[in-house]
């Protein structure tokens, strides 16, 4: 019995070392594991598959989640730490002012060609161009009053906002640049009062009536819950938050073809399109491992692209 157990532990061994050899960092051959980084939200986690079966349909790569990432920061951390190799959604605005540290831009090319360039020069990464949605603010009414007022853009508010109670996000009221004040300026009428409260709920506060407008995020799925109108921001007041892919240079030397599978993912995601991933993740509390192979496998994982 003890020879046995010898012997097992041996085999035991063997098997490990053969198992180390086979995962040299990210060098190639099959076999290997691709780290993918997600946040917490469901956006983020539905990409992230959705990059992870794209990798392993076309390639005999492994890919696994690193998910619930706590923030950008912590994520761009990740990636510079060589600890993930594609960050599954980076948004433009939320970059230039957390990991460059530079002033918010309100054209989305420039911000998009800004985030693409340092980001090369500054961490050796590739940025690619935009998944095709901007997750931003949005302000946003019922479709109700939409339609009786008229409501088609937020300057359309003029006539009506001095009666209005305007629901926001507390982290945005006062923020330098684009918080309440700078919105005053810029669209030139204030709300009748503004009510600070959780960005959780001011999409219910709208639906139940309690306030008349609210400050949304263009992507989140109770928009399309209780049905929401969004208004056009056609004086450009708030800053972009294109969402795009971002992989480490090193990885995409060593696996060309990664960068491939990235680019079809390249403009093939809308406001509306995410608004419904994101739906069927917080609302109808689906996977988002099961929502990301559902889609791919209704597009046929872009192969015609």
């Amino acid at each position: 019995m003890k020879k046995l157990s010898k012997l097992i532990m041996i085999g035991m061994l063997t098997a490990l070392l053969l198992s180390g050899c086979s995962l040299p960092g990210l060098g190639g051959g099959s076999g290997e594991t691709i780290k993918i980084g997600t946040v917490t939200t469901s956006e983020t986690q539905t990409l992230g598959y959705i990059q992870k079966y794209m990798i392993e349909h076309y390639t005999d790569l492994n890919a696994e989640i690193v998910g619930n990432l706590g923030s950008s920061i912590v994520m761009h951390q990740a990636m510079v730490n060589g600890d993930v190799d594609i960050s599954a959604a980076r948004y433009t605005g939320t970059d230039l002012s957390g990991a460059l540290h530079m002033d918010l831009v309100n054209d989305p090319d420039e911000a998009m060609e800004i985030v693409q360039r340092e980001f090369q020069e500054q961490f050796d990464q590739k940025w690619y161009d935009t998944y095709g949605f901007d997750n931003t603010y949005v302000l946003s009414v019922r479709q109700d009053v939409a339609e009786k007022e008229g409501l088609e853009k937020v300057s359309d508010l003029s006539s009506v906002a001095d009666k209005y109670q305007f629901g926001v996000d507390n982290s945005w009221i006062n923020r330098e640049g684009i918080g309440y004040d700078e919105f005053v300026k810029t669209y030139g009428f204030e709300f009748n009062k503004v009510f600070p409260m959780q960005i959780g709920l001011v999409y219910s506060a709208l639906n139940s009536k309690k306030m008349d407008a609210v400050l949304a995020y263009s992507t989140d799925a109770r928009l399309k819950q209780f049905n929401l109108a969004t208004l056009e921001d056609d004086k450009h007041f708030f800053p972009p938050y294109d969402a795009s892919p971002v992989a480490s240079n090193e990885l995409l030397q060593e696996h060309p073809e990664i960068d491939d599978i990235l680019q079809k993912l390249v403009g093939k995601f809308d406001n509306d399109t995410i608004i419904e991933l994101n739906y069927q993740a917080d609302i109808e509390k689906k996977e988002p491992s099961t929502i990301a192979k559902e889609y791919l496998e209704v597009h046929n994982y872009f192969e015609e692209e």
